[in-house]
């Protein structure tokens, strides 16, 4: 029996074989030539119906698909004259046929290969092209930006789920497009939520500009140094217990002016100039006595 130079020799004992069917099974030391002639035997006596899933399988095994299935066509090529003596050269042809399909899907198609970074238990089920993984649709929307972009990617994938025919399902996960279709529904919830609290946000923001809008304000048709006289008398002269009329701050007051006054021509009044105005310091900005109200 003739060899190809594969570079991974993928076999297991029987005594460790999880797929007896489709695994290549070594029971001495696994050299390429065993590799090989175990190889050979497989596609003599697997059902030609499980060649399609037997490929699938293998190919899903190593690392780099492309170059083991470069390498069995190889090794096929080589021992062909053992398929027509054995008179099975239908076989031949078809292997040949399913592992230049198989490597045309690998380099032209965006569908997934199995990865070995994938453990088998997260892996929800396996079709003739590819498998379905939630756990790998899970970590990619989170590398999506765009909302519409995640659904779309869902709705897409439990959609192929829904079409492929699928040979092995692991019934101990979810089924897949379950898991799309409800990751889907918590991400139109969490848009909804979202936008019903971005619109209470702008509501109350326009809520609190209307009031400040509509706060009524009185208008001083005259200097404002005679407002704020009054209001710096009641700051700093004392009643006939020793208090002031007013014991607020100066930063109190000013604020109080500026929120419900006006001046004479309907503007907002300068905070630092009514500071200053209401400073025990500054009387020169006091009002003349003919103008001055007196408390």
């Amino acid at each position: 029996m003739q060899t190809a130079p594969f570079v991974e020799l993928l076999a297991v004992s029987a005594a460790l074989a999880k797929n007896p069917v489709f695994d290549i099974i070594i029971d001495e030391k696994i050299t390429l030539q065993n590799y090989c002639n175990a190889l050979i035997e497989k596609t003599l006596t697997l059902r030609q119906s499980d060649f399609p899933a037997f490929i699938d399988y293998q190919s899903g095994q190593v690392k780099n698909s492309i170059i083991w299935l470069n390498k069995l066509e190889k090794l096929l090529a080589h021992n062909q004259d053992v398929f027509i003596l054995k008179k099975v050269l239908c076989r031949f042809t078809k292997l040949m046929n399913l592992i230049e399909d198989k490597r045309t899907k690998v380099q032209s198609s965006p569908v997934k290969v199995l990865k070995i970074k994938t453990p088998k238990r997260l892996i929800n089920a396996t079709s003739d092209d590819r498998y379905f993984s939630y756990f790998e649709v899970k970590n990619h929307i989170e590398t999506l930006t765009n909302f519409s972009e995640k659904l779309i990617y869902l709705t897409q994938e439990a959609f192929a789920y829904k079409q492929a025919d699928k040979f092995s399902i692991n019934t101990t996960l979810q089924a897949y497009d379950e898991q799309c279709n409800h990751q889907i529904e918590h991400l139109q919830t969490l848009r909804k939520m979202r936008s019903d609290y971005e619109k209470e946000q702008q509501e109350n923001l326009e809520n609190v500009l209307q009031e400040k809008a509509s706060t009524f304000k009185i208008r001083i048709n005259g200097p404002i140094n005679i407002l704020t006289d009054v209001y710096k008398q009641m700051m700093n002269t004392p009643k006939s217990n020793g208090k002031t009329y007013i014991s607020h701050s100066i930063k109190d007051i000013t604020k109080f002016i500026c929120d419900n006054h006006l001046d004479e021509l309907g503007n907002e009044l300068s905070p630092n100039t009514i500071r200053t105005y209401l400073s025990p310091t500054r009387n020169d900005k006091d009002p003349n006595n003919d103008t001055k109200i007196r408390i």
